[in-house]
């Protein structure tokens, strides 16, 4: 039988890793190791554009030099930003590498960012060039309001003279990424070189990761879990990554049948792939990586039974990279995220069951705002602002310590009423909040996407059936889609009733 137990200090190692044997920053930067794998490879197939060209290690050393060049010449010096946007492609990667091996700090953005959170961006990070995409190129200085120098991914800027490569430091800064705001102005994460080694090398170590490898991305390269999970990742381990500008079920599948090992995905996308007349072929890869929000405990076991893919489960966050993963060798099980990654503490929060890390991949604060510090650090542990609960030594993510409702003096946490409400015939997805009530203080609501017309009567009835009286829906409203981000994230704040 599982028993629940809270530990004080949570030491991480995998796959029979112990922690003392790990050093996740020998070297001294992502930049500095990927140029020796290029040198040492220069023919290796490193990566493949969406329209199917592919650069070696050595066009990647030529052409990385190049554009640090370009950049240089514009006015990017070290420690100068470099927004860069726009969907996967070799180009844009070309950029990406170039400015971080010059000591620039990418600010990667969302392609489909609004106008407010391009121009909220600007002004706290101040970026001296913008790297922007084709599909958003034109007009893009009229909507940056800015006099900083606009070009495409392939930096079709005046060349000049290649500045020194490789020669940041561990605690430089490599990266600001900036939150989705839904609560205020984004807050730009700013990641050093340390933080983004740490965070590739523990995963790198973690899944067994290696230069016979064949990333299937097709993620965004504007979050951390397609940018500085795969993409960094994929770079390191001297393997090769597939890239896509889209997600599409056929095209992961084919490249599944066709040489690729590793596919790395959202819950939205293993949906449409457990829903893929050829999903068996997902059998094939080695291993299927799940993040960025909760995978359903059902779509887990569904994959599994049409493919023979378990599915890995795994939890992180803007700020730390990846904190915790269930293990390559051992139960993937259902529902949790597994155990801490090598390098990384973690305790729950002996009142609340908050999630606190530390470790080599977190942040050490917000660009711009040391005030923020008092409140997202506690003696020198980041609160991730997760609730979480051990089972048998793995960790289940209960949920967001913001989204807690307290019902008439009861605390209800949405995920396990999410939980009961996604296991009833017909429901594809639900997500749950907390609405105002006078009587109650909160009373919990339920927004439900279905295959079919449902009956919300008898869901609820079911649900009474589960769930103790004051977890229960009060409300249930059946939508056509619940609103996500990019990556299949509920954006909750975006729920209310209809009219």
């Amino acid at each position: 039988m599982s028993t629940t137990q809270r530990p004080n200090h949570w030491s991480g190692h995998l796959s029979g890793v112990s922690p003392d044997d790990v050093d996740l920053t020998g070297q001294v930067s992502l930049p500095a190791a990927w140029s020796a794998r290029w040198r040492a490879a220069p023919s290796a197939p490193v990566l493949r554009d969406p329209d199917g060209t592919w650069l070696s290690g050595g066009e990647l050393l030529e052409s990385t030099s190049a554009v640090a060049g370009r950049l240089a010449a514009a006015g990017a010096s070290p420690g100068d930003r470099v927004l860069v946007t726009g969907v996967a492609s070799n180009a844009l990667v070309v950029a990406h590498c170039a400015a971080l091996r010059a000591g620039m700090v990418v600010v990667p953005l969302n392609p489909a960012a609004s106008r407010r959170e391009l121009q909220s961006v600007i002004a706290d990070a101040r970026p001296v060039v913008a790297i922007v995409g084709p599909e958003r190129l034109a007009g893009w200085a009229a909507e940056a309001d800015s006099d900083l120098v606009v070009t495409s991914p392939e930096v079709p800027l005046a060349g000049g003279p290649v500045p020194a490569l490789d020669a940041v430091t561990r605690g430089d800064p490599g990266l600001v990424m900036y939150t989705s705001g839904t609560t205020g102005a984004p807050k730009g994460a700013e990641l050093s070189h340390q933080n983004l080694l740490a965070g590739a090398e523990s995963v790198r170590i973690a899944w067994g990761w290696t230069d016979e490898d064949r990333l299937i991305l097709s993620l965004p390269l504007s979050h951390i879990h397609g940018l500085g999970i795969g993409l960094h990742g994929a770079l390191l381990s001297g393997g090769s990554a597939l890239l896509f500008d889209r997600f599409d079920p056929d095209s992961v599948l084919g490249a599944a049948e066709h040489g690729a090992t590793m596919f790395f995905g959202v819950p939205t996308m293993y949906e449409r792939l457990a829903s893929a007349d050829g999903v068996a072929r997902l059998g094939a890869l080695r291993l299927c990586v799940s993040g960025s929000a909760p995978l359903d405990a059902e779509l887990h076991r569904r994959i599994e039974a049409r493919s023979g893919q378990v599915v890995l489960e795994r939890y992180g966050m803007t700020e730390t990279l990846l904190l915790v993963s269930n293990p390559l060798h051992g139960e993937r099980r259902a529902g949790t995220v597994g155990f801490p990654l090598p390098g990384v503490d973690l305790r729950l929060d002996e009142q609340t069951g908050e999630i606190l890390v530390r470790g080599p991949s977190v942040f050490a604060g917000y660009r711009g705002h040391p005030e923020l510090h008092a409140t997202a650090f506690v003696d020198g542990w980041f609160r991730t602002g997760d609730i979480g609960d051990v089972d048998d030594g793995y960790l289940r993510i209960v949920g967001r310590a913001k989204e807690l409702i307290i019902t008439g003096g009861y605390n209800v946490y949405p995920r396990e009423v999410e939980d009961v409400l996604r296991a009833y015939p017909g429901v594809r997805d639900a997500a749950v909040v907390g609405t105002a009530s006078s009587e109650w203080g909160e009373t919990v609501s339920a927004y439900v996407e279905a295959h079919a017309a449902l009956d919300t009567d008898a869901l609820l009835s079911y649900a009474a059936g589960q769930l103790a009286p004051y977890k229960r829906p009060r409300f249930v409203y059946v939508v056509d889609e619940l609103p996500r981000n990019l990556l299949g994230k509920v954006q909750k704040e975006r729920l209310a009733p209809p009219r």
